[in-house]
């Protein structure tokens, strides 16, 4: 997973950032619209936090997504185990 598929799946991502970053707005979250920059700027505005550290934050919080967010293969394959195809 990578930015680009945070940006395409921004709304089922966002309640995630939102359970992160209590203080960031509806309204910031529809300008991020899954861009990182925007996000690490509202971060850093809304928090007072320096860049470093709200660069930091982000990189945290993603690195943690992209470990619980399986694969498309991965994915699949659960599928199939549930439906007794494995």
């Amino acid at each position: 997973m990578n930015w680009e598929q945070i940006e395409g799946k921004w709304k089922q991502y966002s309640g995630k950032v939102r359970e992160k970053w209590g203080k960031l707005t509806d309204s910031d979250l529809q300008m991020i619209k899954g861009q990182r920059q925007q996000l690490v700027g509202k971060v850093q505005e809304r928090y007072g936090i320096a860049k470093e550290e709200a660069e930091r934050q982000v990189n945290e919080f993603t690195n943690k997504l992209f470990e619980h967010e399986p694969t498309g293969e991965t994915q699949r394959d659960e599928k199939a185990r549930r439906a007794g195809r494995s």
